[in-house]
């Protein structure tokens, strides 16, 4: 487990770096796509949503029983329909990233302007981590930027 501060800036600018946000979103689909074959099953999809044990009932310190499993099965099926924008019976990469771009977008607002301190899961690839570590490397690389400008002036001055 990590500990990030970011905020909903953090998170945009991150879905804003084209590559950067490619580059993980499909990892995270290659991880998903079981059998290799470029696509998501419902199967597969549904793996990876149980993998956050968002619906174990007495979670968080809950006292709320674990819901029905046919009430499990509809929200899973929902999901799935979310991602499956063609209706096709599968996920692609494309429409992955899409709902992806869509759930962050919607997590930044969530999150707003007030920096929060937040508890990321630093083994699954958390894409909140991964968007805390984006803003880190601009930061750094505009200090580098500063500090190369700082020292061509220096050495021109100098000469």
């Amino acid at each position: 487990m990590s500990m990030v501060v970011l905020d909903g800036s953090t998170v945009r600018s991150f879905v804003a770096d084209e590559a950067a946000f490619a580059r993980s979103v499909d990892a995270r689909f290659a991880a998903l796509d079981a059998n290799g074959d470029g696509v998501l099953s419902r199967a597969e999809l549904r793996r990876a949503l149980e993998s956050f044990r968002l619906l174990d009932g007495a979670g968080f310190g809950s006292a709320e029983p674990a819901p029905l499993p046919g009430e499990v099965a509809a929200l899973y099926d929902a999901v799935f329909e979310q991602f499956d924008a063609d209706h096709s019976g599968a996920v692609d990469r494309a429409e992955f990233r899409g709902e992806m771009r869509r759930i962050m977008l919607a997590v930044a607002d969530g999150l707003g302007c007030q920096p929060l301190q937040v508890a990321v899961d630093d083994e699954g690839g958390s894409f909140l981590l991964e968007a805390a570590e984006h803003e880190a490397a601009m930061i750094a690389a505009r200090v580098q930027e500063d500090r190369d400008r700082a020292a061509a002036q220096e050495a021109a001055d100098g000469k």
